[in-house]
C-alpha cells in the first residue's frame, strides 16, 4: 500500500524573518549586469559588493544592526568591479575577491572587523589573461583557490605561497559556474556551450560529460548527496526549471520540472547536513525549497517563502552560525533593492527545547584535512567535522551518573488487616426504622413539615407524664436500643405538641408564626362584626354558604389538638380571608362608580 504522507524531519520547514529593527540596512550595493550573488556570509562577518569607484566591497560583522554610514571603511579591493566574493572554509578572517581586472586577491580581515580602509591584499593572484568570472574554495585541502578566468582557464592555487598549482583548459566558451563534491576530489563546471563536465580536481581531466539545459541564458549546476548533479537553467520559450543528474549519464535527467517564466538566474544552495537545496532567482521575491533523498521523485517540494521585495544580493549561512537551541536549520541574508538586508531564519517545528540531535548531526570543521602539498600529491579525504552545539554533544558523551539504590521502606510494610464483620450490600441494609417497626394502625401518618408557620417544633426531651393524644402519640418514635447510628436514619426528628400543652405553664410559650396567625383570627373577629352591621350590601351568596356551615368559621373557644385541626384551621383562616377580599373589591368598585356618577352627574 503506497504512502499517503510521506516521512520526513523536513517536511514542515518554514521560515521566520528576523524583524527590521533588527537588521542592517542603508547599504549601497552594485550595479553591475553580472550573474552573481555579489555576498557571503560566515559566522563573524558579512561581505557586500557595493557601489563606488573601482572594485569595492563592505566587510561588516554579522551582527551589526541599524544603518551603516555611508562613510563606513571598505575593502579597495581593484580597479575595475568586483564581480564575486568568497570567505575560506577553515578561516573566518580570509576572503578571496575576484574582478575584471584579471586579478583575484586574497584578504585577512581583522577580528573586530575594518576601522579604516583595506586596501592591501594579503596575497594576489596573477595570470588570467581576462576577467576572473568566478572563485571556489576547495572543501577539504587547506589554501586551495580554485578560478575561472574569461579566457576559459582555470587555474588551482595555493594561496599560502601564491604559485598556481594546476592550469585546466580545455572548455571552448565561458565558464558560468564551479562547484566541489564532497571530498574535493571532483568539480563540475556549466559552460556556455550547454555543456555540463566533471573533472578531476588533481589533473584537470574531463571525467564525465553531458549536454545541460536547452536555454542560452546562464545554468549552474552543483554536487548534492551521493554525487548526483542539481542544475538549474532554461528552455528555449526561456522556462526556468531544475534537474536532477546522475554523474553516469548527464544528458538524461533523472527528475525534470519546468518552474516558471522569468529572466532572472536560478542560483541553487545545498544543505548537505539536511539534504534541502533552495532555488533562488535574483531579481525574485520568492525562496523555494526542496528536500534531496533516495526516495522517489527523489525532488520534494517543501515550500515557498514569498516577499514583496526582490533580492538583490544572497548570502548562504554555514551550519557553525544557526541558532541550534531554536530548532533554526538554515538561514540566509537577503540584500533587497532598498538597501535593507533580510534576514530569513528556516526553523523545524519541534516542541522540545532541548537540544534535537537527529536535525544537526556533525558539520564541517574549520580544520582542513588535507594541506595544499598533500592535495598536489594526489591525496583525497573526508573532511573533519565537528558538533554543531559543542556543549550539548559534551553533555551527551558525559557517561550517566550511576545512582546507588535505596531499600524501598514501602515493601516492608504490612497490608491494612480487613475488618471482622462481613460487607453487606446495599439491598441487604436496614432500611429505617419506620420500615422495621411494625404501625399500630392502617391509616397513613402525615409526614411533618419543619415550619414555624405550621406550629412544628424539633423534639429534644419529651417528658414522661406529658399528655399526648392518641394520634400525637403515633408520631413519637418508639425506643430503641443504642447500637450507633443508623445510616439509614434521619438525623433529627420533630414531635407535634397541641396548642393546650403549649398554654400550660410548663408546656412553652407559642412560636412567632402562631403568635402571628391567632393576632390574624382576632383581627378577621372584629373586621367581620362590623362589616356585618355597617355594610348594606349582601353578601355574596359564596361567602353565605361559607358562614353557614360549620367549617366556614373558626370559633374562639375551639382549640386545635393535633396537626390535622390546626390544618383545618387554617385552611378556615384561608376561605375567610378570600371572602373578605372578594367583599373589598366588591366595595372598591361600588365607590369607584360613585365617584364617576358624581363627576360627571350621570
Amino acid at each position: 500500500m503506497a504512502q499517503i504522507v510521506r516521512q520526513s524531519k523536513f517536511r514542515h520547514v518554514f521560515c521566520k524573518p528576523v524583524k527590521h529593527e533588527s537588521c542592517m540596512s542603508d547599504i549601497r550595493v552594485t550595479e553591475i549586469t553580472w550573474d552573481s550573488l555579489f555576498c557571503d556570509v560566515n559566522p563573524k562577518f558579512i561581505a557586500f559588493i557595493n557601489r563606488g569607484a573601482g572594485g569595492p566591497f563592505m566587510v561588516i560583522p554579522v551582527n551589526k544592526i541599524g544603518r551603516i554610514d555611508k562613510d563606513y571603511p571598505f575593502v579597495d579591493a581593484h580597479k575595475a568591479p568586483c564581480l564575486e566574493v568568497a570567505w575560506s572554509p577553515f578561516n573566518d578572517n580570509v576572503i578571496a575577491s575576484c574582478s575584471e581586472d584579471t586579478t583575484c586577491k586574497v584578504w585577512v580581515i581583522p577580528d573586530r572587523g575594518l576601522s579604516r580602509n583595506l586596501s592591501e591584499p594579503a596575497v594576489e593572484l596573477t595570470g588570467h589573461q581576462k576577467r576572473v568570472n568566478t572563485i571556489a574554495w576547495h572543501p577539504v585541502a587547506n589554501n586551495v583557490l580554485l578560478t575561472a578566468g574569461g579566457e576559459n582557464v582555470m587555474f588551482m592555487w595555493n594561496v599560502g605561497t601564491g604559485e598556481a598549482l594546476l592550469e585546466i583548459s580545455g572548455h571552448p566558451d565561458q565558464i558560468w559556474s564551479i562547484n566541489f563534491n564532497y571530498d574535493g576530489s571532483q568539480f563540475v563546471t556549466t559552460c556556455k556551450d550547454k555543456k555540463i563536465r566533471i573533472l578531476d580536481s588533481h589533473t584537470g581531466e574531463v571525467l564525465h560529460e553531458g549536454t545541460g539545459h536547452e536555454g542560452v541564458k546562464p545554468q549552474r549546476a552543483i554536487f548534492v548527496k551521493d554525487g548526483l548533479i542539481m542544475t538549474t537553467g532554461f528552455t528555449k520559450r526561456s522556462e526556468r526549471l531544475y534537474a536532477l543528474r546522475a554523474p553516469e549519464d548527464l544528458s538524461t535527467p533523472i527528475v525534470e520540472e519546468e518552474l516558471d517564466t522569468s529572466n532572472g538566474v536560478l542560483f541553487p544552495f545545498y544543505d548537505e547536513d539536511s539534504g534541502l537545496v533552495y532555488l533562488i532567482g535574483k531579481g525574485d521575491c520568492a525562496i523555494r525549497y526542496y528536500e534531496v533523498n533516495n526516495e522517489a521523485p527523489f525532488v520534494h517540494y517543501i515550500n515557498t517563502y514569498t516577499t514583496n521585495e526582490p533580492q538583490r544580493a544572497i548570502g548562504f549561512q554555514s551550519k557553525r552560525g544557526m541558532s541550534s537551541e531554536e530548532n533554526e536549520i538554515n538561514r540566509i541574508y537577503k540584500l533587497t533593492t532598498k538597501g535593507v538586508v533580510d534576514i530569513l531564519q528556516f526553523f523545524v517545528p519541534r516542541k522540545s527545547d532541548l537540544f534535537q540531535h537527529d536535525l544537526y548531526p556533525d558539520t564541517r570543521s574549520t580544520i582542513p584535512a588535507l594541506t595544499a602539498e598533500e592535495f598536489m600529491e594526489g591525496k583525497n579525504a573526508a573532511p573533519n567535522r565537528q558538533p554543531v552545539n559543542a556543549a550539548a554533544a559534551a553533555a551527551a558523551a558525559k557517561p550517566k551518573v550511576q545512582v546507588a539504590k535505596k531499600a524501598n521502606i514501602l515493601s516492608t510494610l504490612a497490608p491494612t488487616a480487613a475488618e471482622s464483620a462481613p460487607t453487606q450490600s446495599y439491598a441487604e441494609r436496614p432500611q429505617s426504622s419506620q420500615q422495621s417497626s411494625p404501625r399500630p394502625s392502617a391509616s397513613p401518618r402525615p409526614r411533618p413539615v419543619v415550619d414555624e408557620d405550621m406550629g412544628i417544633v424539633p423534639m429534644r426531651e419529651a417528658p414522661p407524664s406529658r399528655p399526648t393524644s392518641s394520634r400525637a402519640s403515633r408520631t413519637e418514635i418508639p425506643p430503641k436500643e443504642e447500637k450507633g447510628p443508623d445510616p439509614m436514619k434521619p438525623k433529627q426528628a420533630v414531635t407535634l405538641k397541641s396548642r393546650a400543652a403549649r398554654d400550660e405553664p410548663g408546656g412553652g410559650g407559642q412560636t412567632p408564626g402562631q403568635k402571628r396567625a391567632a393576632a390574624e383570627l382576632e383581627r378577621i373577629k372584629r373586621d367581620q362584626s362590623r362589616t356585618a352591621e355597617e355594610d348594606t350590601l349582601a353578601p355574596p351568596p359564596q361567602a353565605a354558604r361559607a358562614s353557614a356551615s360549620p367549617r366556614g368559621s373558626v370559633s374562639s373557644e375551639h382549640v386545635p389538638q393535633n396537626m390535622d385541626e390546626l390544618l383545618d384551621d387554617l385552611m378556615k383562616m384561608k376561605a375567610v380571608l378570600r371572602q373578605h377580599e372578594r367583599r373589598i373589591r366588591m366595595l372598591e368598585e361600588e365607590i369607584a362608580d360613585r365617584n364617576m356618577s358624581n363627576a360627571y352627574s350621570f
